[in-house]
């Protein structure tokens, strides 16, 4: 959470405006047309994909955030949440425990049924009442009660002191949805969408799986954003080459994540004309998991060998290129708390220190297990990151490493039950603030559903760090949390991403439609004149 904590944000508030080009709204009224490798697949494991009580995904939230209005958000650079379907909000006690909003005024759904805060209520409940396992609801397992005071004020009522509440107001998780169209105990099964956000959407859907989101201007939006353009379509393409083609043909205006390397390495080398390369800061990290209870890294001593052996600049350089950076702890770079524990820990990569870790174990070698990654949710070089991973392991003879791709819809559901005793995943924060680096993961209710468990982490040191109102005061805490992680590894970082977004000539708006949590703010994007 951020009260004065963001670093890159600042830093692209102060940079963008000499960025910026000259243009306004979309003056000709045809569709903006964006390319996105993210895929929406409704399925037996997950019929409600876009659901903002089930889908606790990066390419999920940016589209909810297009259409369902939240009481509060980010402001455009960056730094604390502003009111947005709120009037105003504020804690209303020193302790940071009670927390009232006061609804805009004329406030409706897209259909004209007028906004309350009893749907306010309604939402952020069934999000809790739901509590799906592989959804958002540990950003709102805090809130103790909801109170509303006529059709315009409500006040919630915090079980633990939380500064990073008005940020967890800003994520879809609390959207703000229709009670006649989400049912209070179950998800709305399928690809639609209804809100009071900025724009109406409606999903182009084929056996069973989403191939384009059309966003319409609503024209009954009320709220602190203004909206530049009428219309943006969002294409949903199977891989980065076949993004890149549809720009090379001119058939979407801009292509956002994921960019393969090689396609930024070559935009950044040899510039394309009429085509702009963006260069954004980004604050996703990937990481290796584990389950903590599987027989084969059930020692922390293999988890802590695995991290003396891997060489993540090797990683970073050849596999990513200039588009990612090694990574020494949970918590990236540009983001305060940040300190490099892994390094710290266990310094430059030596399989000597890997092997005298497993002997003082009593661990047998080679420890063999399979390295498993998902095929389709973190972009074309995910493959090729997992394969050096191996080869890096096998090479110090301590390790028999075997690699298993699966798609995100079964991969995803396999991972929460515990299948795999080492997996790769990504995450793209919910809000810029060390917390959403530490308590995703360390907390109850943790986003990976791992045994793994730290007393000091979720007893003493997370509710210390919710404490502080300045946030840069709770740098110390956030330091001794990363320092638990390098010593247990229950997670092991492994690179940090920049962000890159390619576009034609004439879209303006680029620069701040990419947030540095990679979020869309397809509001923001316009034709020059």
């Amino acid at each position: 959470m951020n009260r004065k904590t963001l670093v890159l944000p600042a830093v692209v508030g102060l940079l963008a405006p000499v960025l910026a080009a000259c243009g306004g709204p979309d003056a000709g009224g045809d569709a903006i047309v964006v390319g996105t490798t993210d895929q929406f697949v409704a399925s037996k494991d997950n019929p409600a994909p876009l659901d903002p009580a089930i889908g606790y995904e990066a390419g999920v939230w940016n589209v909810l955030r297009q259409t369902v209005q939240t009481l509060t958000h980010i402001p455009r650079g960056g730094g604390e949440p502003v009111p947005e379907a709120a009037e105003t909000c504020q804690f209303t006690d020193t302790r940071n425990e009670s927390y009232r909003c006061t609804l805009r005024e004329g406030l409706t759904f897209a259909d004209g049924t007028p906004l309350t805060t009893e749907d306010v209520k309604y939402s952020l409940q069934r999000v809790i009442d739901i509590k799906d396992e592989s959804g958002p609801v540990g950003l709102l397992d805090n809130i103790d009660t909801i109170e509303t005071k006529g059709e315009d004020e409500i006040v919630f009522h915090l079980s633990n002191p939380d500064a990073t509440f008005p940020y967890k107001l800003a994520t879809p998780a609390a959207g703000i949805v229709q009670k006649d169209k989400y049912p209070a105990k179950a998800p709305r099964d399928g690809f639609e969408v209804d809100g009071s956000g900025p724009y109406t959407m409606k999903a182009e859907v084929k056996d069973g799986q989403a191939v384009k989101v059309v966003f319409t201007r609503n024209p009954t939006y009320k709220g602190d954003l203004k909206v530049l353009n009428d219309k943006v379509e969002l294409d949903l393409f199977p891989d980065a080459e076949a993004m890149g083609k549809a720009l090379d043909d001119k058939k979407i205006d801009m292509m956002t994540r994921t960019m393969s390397p090689e396609q930024s390495q070559k935009m950044l080398m040899e510039p394309q004309e009429g085509v702009k390369l963006t260069e954004m800061p980004g604050l996703a990290i990937s990481y290796l998991a584990f389950n903590t209870e599987d027989p084969a890294v059930e020692n922390k001593a293999v988890r802590q060998a695995m991290a003396q052996v891997i060489d993540r600049g090797e990683i970073a350089g050849e596999v990513y290129g200039s588009t990612a950076e090694p990574l020494y702890s949970l918590i990236p770079s540009g983001i305060t708390g940040h300190t490099n524990s892994f390094f710290n820990t266990y310094g430059e990569p030596s399989t000597s220190a890997a092997a005298k870790t497993l002997q003082e174990a009593g661990i047998s070698t080679p420890v063999s297990f399979t390295l498993h990654y998902t095929t389709d949710h973190y972009g074309p070089a995910t493959a090729a990151e997992f394969k050096a991973l191996a080869k890096q392991l096998n090479a110090s003879g301590l390790f028999e490493v075997k690699v298993e791709g699966t798609p995100w819809a079964k991969y995803r559901p396999a991972q929460r039950k515990g299948e795999y005793a080492v997996y790769g995943m990504g995450w793209f924060p919910d809000f810029p603030d060390p917390d959403t680096y530490t308590a995703p993961f360390l907390d109850k209710n943790n986003f990976l559903n791992s045994p793994y468990r730290s007393a000091a982490a979720q007893e003493t040191l997370i509710p210390e760090s919710r404490s502080a109102a300045d946030r840069s005061t709770a740098s110390p805490i956030f330091e001794k949390l990363q320092d638990i992680v390098a010593k247990d590894v229950p997670v092991l970082p492994v690179w940090q991403g920049k962000q890159y977004v390619a576009s034609l000539d004439g879209l303006t708006g680029v620069e701040w439609a990419v947030t540095s949590s990679a979020d869309l703010q397809l509001w923001e994007l316009g034709k020059s004149t």
